[in-house]
């Protein structure tokens, strides 16, 4: 880590403590997140303190590095989308360990990719769990664009979607169940096609 990115990240942390919100902190620890420190500040401050920061590659990949949830969720908000590498993010979702970084990563950085959807298709059909989330969440960022897939595409979608939705992992299957609703709403053929998926898992 070079010198100006390490202060930048020790300013970050001094920002971070007067933000603490410890009931938040304590709440997550309950809900089993287990980072080397939680200051349980809010998602939208994180968003103003990235808007402040601007873009930045360097501190991104030095924030992801970071056991504190507060760096991590930082890094995808100021990791620039255009130099982000596929094989990054593939890299990162091997380190994630919550669904909240999933989340808030596909929101915040993945759904702006240039290969996002067909990283997406990667990832469903992946065995990795954590994998599978991102690639869930991923659609269902892509899909409220009314982004359309084609015959092959769709068909692929249908088969992992079917596989997906009786998960016992119960973060994959909501994820899911939400790609599958967003699709449905892009247009009347998708919709057809997501009540046979459905009707198929008994839905």
């Amino acid at each position: 880590m070079n010198p100006e990115t390490s202060e930048k990240i020790q300013e970050l942390k001094r920002d971070f403590h007067a933000m603490m919100n410890g009931v938040v902190s304590s709440s997550l620890r309950e809900k089993g997140l287990h980072y080397r420190v939680i200051y349980g500040v809010e998602w939208n401050r994180l968003v103003q303190l990235s808007q402040e920061l601007g873009k930045d590659q360097k501190l991104a990949e030095d924030l992801w590095k970071e056991d504190i949830r507060e760096c991590r969720l930082l890094a995808g908000l100021v990791q620039p989308a255009d130099t982000f590498l596929a094989e990054t993010a593939d890299i990162w979702i091997e380190s994630m360990h919550y669904p909240e970084e999933a989340h808030y990563t596909v929101f915040a950085l993945f759904q702006h990719l240039p290969y996002a959807s067909e990283k997406a298709f990667f990832w469903i059909a992946d065995s990795r769990e954590m994998f599978q989330l991102c690639g869930w969440l991923l659609l269902s960022r892509l899909f409220m664009r009314g982004a359309p897939l084609n015959q092959r595409s769709e068909d692929e979608f249908a088969d992992q979607a079917e596989a997906a939705l009786s998960s016992t992992n119960l973060h994959i299957r909501n994820a899911t169940q939400n790609a599958v609703f967003k699709y449905a709403q892009i247009g009347e053929r998708e919709e057809h096609r997501v009540a046979k998926i459905l009707k198929l898992c008994n839905f």
